[in-house]
């Protein structure tokens, strides 16, 4: 698969290893979540190198898991007739940054580089823990951290990052009693304030299909549904 899509994922949220085994990628997670854990087919399509993807998995302590996205049906029955699961749909969004916000209110957001402490313990109280913070750190330049603030404190951050003139969002959370104020709306200005002075010209973003409110967010802003992929792993006993 060479969607530029996907290679803004890969280089915006990069694994901590990644090499070839037969017709598959093999990412190293090191506990950065499925994006940089999951294997994914760059070959023909062989049984047998299923076994071998999953063999390098269990090697690095990781379960068996893929990623399936646009033109690899095939591999997607193949794991379902071996019985693995279904889970985390995802949608990616995208639009051009000169057709987002990028009005940020007074005092509410701000890029930056490296990320405050303040920026890592939100953070880490919201599910983005040092494993996946990990992933942020090793991501390459240019990249920023979004420190959210409403009601006289920090209350919520993201992170962003660019490959290729295309700009991707990470990890934006609010801290649960500052919800529904407006702050998502002023992280995500800033990040595209941000990207767009980097040469930017696209946002993109990933968003679990679950998750209905950050998509009704999203779509709100003017970003719209350009791909969708899923995950299949062992299924869990």
């Amino acid at each position: 698969m060479t969607d530029p899509l996907f290679e803004v994922i890969d280089a915006t949220w990069p694994a901590a290893s990644v090499r070839e085994v037969g017709g598959f990628l093999i990412r190293e997670g090191q506990g950065g979540g499925s994006r940089v854990s999951a294997a994914s087919l760059v070959g023909r399509l062989e049984d047998a190198d299923i076994d071998e993807a999953l063999a390098a998995q269990r090697s690095l302590g990781q379960t068996g898991k893929f990623i399936l996205r646009p033109g690899d049906e095939a591999l997607d029955l193949a794991l379902a007739k071996r019985g693995f699961e279904v889970f985390d749909p995802v949608v990616i969004l995208a639009a051009d940054l000169a057709a987002l916000p990028s009005e940020v209110p007074p005092v509410t957001a701000f890029a930056h580089w490296p990320p405050l402490a303040i920026a890592r313990e939100i953070w880490s109280e919201n599910g983005i823990g040092p494993a996946r913070q990990a992933v942020i750190d090793r991501t390459p330049q240019p990249k920023a951290t979004v420190l959210g603030r409403t009601k006289d404190r920090a209350a919520g951050a993201a992170f962003v990052a660019i490959h290729q003139r295309s700009a991707m969002l990470h990890a934006l959370v609010v801290a649960p009693e500052f919800r529904r104020l407006g702050l998502a709306r002023s992280i995500m200005a800033e990040a595209c304030r941000w990207a767009a002075t980097e040469g930017a010209e696209r946002m993109t973003l990933v968003v679990t299909k679950a998750n209905v409110a950050a998509l009704a967010l999203y779509r709100a802003l003017g970003m719209q549904p350009v791909c969708a992929y899923h995950y299949r792993r062992e299924a869990q006993s």
